[in-house]
């Protein structure tokens, strides 16, 4: 008999008060209020830890909520997603109370430089351990162009661009820079690293000049596992190139399997195998000890959840000002310079049936713009491993829509359920976090990852 495969858990929030879980900063039970103590973090770390999670995936954003009616004045009095702290800071109190948690940081390519980061994240892989992964941005919103130096945001292909180059310099950096025999730290010599084996990266390109060598001497993993969530045809290129885990979005099985195999396609075009690339799915888990209980948690969500709250974040994440727009009316297919993936999810894909506002943010049996699994553990196991089979996933980006009760009700229902099923990952038997994803593997990426292709 095949022994089943473990099930990737990565739960999903965001440095803010509130993130996908809108209007639920006002549940008497919700704590994501604490978002800005660190033991806060520190307490979620262990949770997860404890109940056999992957990672925690830690969305971003570096600008405010601005398009709906041009103003931030809807995001700010709702409390979507914003305020918002800065989460790479967070990490290292995190790993410092954990051992096997991995961390998926989001940063944009588009305001960052690399040399920077490259620093920034080869000091997280040590400190950790190995246990830190990267969710590779362009950004979206032109708040944020407007507030880092730019009159307007970059052309969408055109971020991807930018992005293609910095991935080619922190590759230099991480793989090529320092050769693996370079540190001596011989006391009777005198001689730390051998100056020899520290070599300059030499990029001079359209957007990045890095002459000199990385900073800092290689870390675990050297490059960090690399997400990404790219849904647009650049997008999809991008992802298919660079992508270890690729967080897939969707209402519907067959169209998060549609992506998934488009990835796929793409990925063996770049030369990359079969398993070369890893997907989770965002979805929502409400459970509880049996079956009534957990639709009675669900239908007491269902009167906190913020319908406006969502449609603001979903208009500033697409680029389109929603609050003129009928609920009931489908939305039309326009160019957007903002996240083109996310519209299609209403406007549908050419030949797809398109869906109303209301359809999508306030289904019968739903929260928002994700798959949504109410039950007893032995339910929402169920429910789990059919939709992982039908969308080809690998695993799941839980979200939190109340913190940290969501992820505490899953850790106690489902996760024995999925223990008994022999579909976790065995606790402590990977090194690094890129192990633990690909058990088969070692701790850099693989031979036909871009990245190698600039190692020493």
């Amino acid at each position: 008999m095949t022994q089943p495969k473990p099930i990737i858990l990565s739960a999903f929030t965001m440095a803010a008060v509130s993130h996908i879980n809108y209007g639920m900063w006002r549940h008497p039970d919700e704590q994501g209020w604490r978002y800005n103590d660190l033991s806060y973090w520190t307490e979620l770390a262990r949770l997860l830890e404890d109940n056999h999670f992957d990672c925690l995936f830690i969305a971003d954003a570096l600008g405010l909520l601005d398009n709906w009616q041009a103003s931030p004045a809807a995001s700010l009095r709702q409390g979507i997603q914003s305020p918002l702290i800065d989460p790479l800071l967070l990490v290292s109190a995190m790993a410092a109370a954990t051992k096997r948690l991995g961390f998926g940081i989001t940063v944009s390519t588009t305001y960052e430089q690399p040399y920077l980061l490259a620093r920034k994240f080869t000091t997280l892989d040590h400190l950790t351990k190995g246990r830190i992964a990267w969710n590779v941005v362009t950004s979206q919103l032109d708040s944020a162009a407007r507030n880092l130096g730019l009159d307007a945001q970059m052309d969408h292909d055109e971020r991807y661009e930018r992005a293609d180059e910095f991935l080619e310099v922190s590759y230099k950096l991480w793989q090529y820079s320092w050769q693996r025999d370079a540190l001596r730290r011989d006391k009777q010599t005198g001689i730390y690293t051998d100056p020899t084996k520290v070599r300059p990266v030499n990029h001079h390109g359209r957007w990045f000049s890095v002459p000199d060598a990385h900073l800092s001497e290689p870390s675990p993993q050297r490059t960090p596992v690399l997400f990404q969530a790219g849904g647009s045809p650049r997008g999809i290129d991008f992802a298919a190139r660079h992508a270890e885990v690729v967080f897939v979005a969707g209402l519907d099985a067959a169209g998060v399997r549609r992506q998934v195999r488009a990835i796929k396609q793409r990925a063996r075009d770049y030369g990359r195998g079969p398993e070369s690339i890893r997907f989770i799915s965002g979805v929502t888990v409400i459970t509880a000890e049996n079956a009534a209980a957990a639709q009675h948690k669900f239908t007491q969500l269902r009167e906190y959840y913020d319908l406006q709250g969502a449609l603001v974040h979903y208009a500033a994440s697409t680029g389109v000002d929603l609050s003129g727009h009928d609920l009931d009316s489908p939305l039309d297919w326009q160019y957007t310079n903002a996240n083109q993936s996310l519209l299609k999810m209403v406007t549908g894909e050419p030949g797809q049936p398109r869906k109303t506002l209301r359809e999508v943010f306030l289904p019968a049996q739903g929260l928002g713009r994700q798959r949504v699994f109410v039950g007893d553990g032995e339910q929402v196991a169920d429910h789990l491993e059919q939709w992982l089979e039908e969308s080809e996933t690998d695993g799941i980006n839980l979200a939190q829509w109340l913190a940290p009760e969501s992820f505490r009700d899953f850790s106690q229902w489902v996760i024995p359920v999925l223990r008994a099923r022999g579909r976790l990952n065995p606790a402590g038997t990977h090194a690094t976090l890129r192990q633990r994803l690909f058990p088969s593997g070692n701790d850099e990426p693989p031979a036909d990852h871009p990245a190698q292709q600039l190692a020493d």
